[in-house]
């Protein structure tokens, strides 16, 4: 198999945007492009926390950053003209199935216009070459079956964060069908990640958040479901398949401008138990957990990603298995209580990540 690691000189010089830079992954994302060399610009709501990887690795000090909210077309048209981008990812989104019950209607208006108003901006913009919309493995109709989701099945969700990823891809898809087919326009490509870990993530109502807040405070880790099971994977591994799909969407490989998965192998996909069971094993101390005893909306019990499109035909693998993952989210966070450099640590952890494919 070819090697998996992305091309530091296609990067090298490239104007890159990126929406939600100040979120966890895409701060994952502009780090990492960053360390290649690419000029990359950020679209995105103020950070919402200092603790968090934009504010704590220093990056609005290394790239072109703005503050702007995607539900604005006008806001992201002068964003998209101002960067004159080659590459566009759209990362920013409300990423929380809880949050968006109780707020559906913002839920919406953020991955559903919001996307909208992304590839209505790109399409006036002459330089694009590849436009990359994050999605989400939760667009999938699931149906609770024990098979890995594949690119060509149904689109659904019960909760209002999953239907609108859902609906994201159609938009997408019908952008890609109206206005990016002709000669020279942007190619337009989705891409569907399991759940995403790493350092630097402070959301609520996310398991390693949760329970680094918990163990901080010496309090247990509240599960609501800790039987559920899950496609876990180091946030680097989806940020590569995304850039190395990037890579051959700009250079026009056929078949690229399509839905793509990026989730783990079938050793990551385990129930929420076991994840906290490893994250109180390699925290220490005081770390514990227990299962919460409410009611709490619906959730679906399982999920999995089927990725033989990404392994066979960009010659994509997960890098990090599942404990060396676990064990680069709690060093980070070691790390940052210790008062590290945090942008050293997080480049040194991609560093140790790209050395792997080699």
């Amino acid at each position: 198999m070819e090697d998996v690691v992305i091309d530091p000189a296609f990067w090298a010089g490239r104007r890159v945007l990126i929406t939600g830079h100040t979120g966890f992954k895409g701060a994952w994302a502009s780090l990492l492009l960053g360390s290649m060399g690419a000029e990359v610009t950020g679209l995105a709501l103020p950070p919402e926390t200092d603790e968090g990887l934009f504010v704590a690795a220093g990056l609005a000090g290394g790239m072109r950053h703005r503050i702007g909210d995607i539900r604005d077309l006008a806001t992201v048209r002068d964003a998209v003209a101002a960067a004159r981008p080659q590459i566009v990812v759209h990362m920013a989104a409300q990423s929380l199935v809880r949050l968006s019950y109780d707020d559906p209607v913002g839920t919406y208006a953020t991955n559903v216009m919001g996307t909208v108003n992304v590839l209505e901006a790109v399409r006036h913009a002459p330089d694009v070459e590849a436009v990359l919309v994050v999605t989400s493995d939760k667009c999938y109709e699931n149906v609770g079956w024990v098979w890995g989701y594949r690119e060509i099945d149904r689109l659904g969700g019960h909760d209002p964060y999953s239907n609108s990823k859902g609906c994201a891809e159609l938009v997408a898809d019908a952008y890609r069908r109206s206005f990016f087919g002709g000669e020279g326009a942007a190619r337009v490509a989705t891409v569907r990640a399991g759940n995403v870990i790493g350092g630097g993530d402070f959301a609520r109502d996310r398991l390693v958040p949760d329970a680094i807040r918990a163990f901080r405070a010496g309090r247990p880790l509240r599960i609501r479901n800790p039987l559920s099971i899950r496609p876990w994977q180091h946030v680097l591994d989806p940020v590569i398949g995304y850039l190395r799909l990037a890579e051959r969407l700009a250079a026009g490989v056929d078949g690229t401008a399509d839905a793509w998965n990026f989730g783990p192998g079938a050793a990551s996909e385990v129930p929420v138990a076991q994840i906290a069971d490893t994250l109180v094993r390699l925290w220490r101390g005081r770390a514990a957990w227990e299962q919460d005893p409410g009611e709490h909306p619906h959730e679906a019990h399982l999920l999995k990603l089927d990725c033989t499109k990404a392994t066979t035909r960009l010659g994509w693998r997960p890098l990090v298995g599942l404990d060396a993952a676990l064990g680069m989210v709690v060093d980070w966070y070691k790390a940052l209580d210790g008062g590290a450099d945090m942008r050293a640590v997080t480049l040194g952890q991609i560093a140790g990540v790209l050395a792997s494919a080699r």
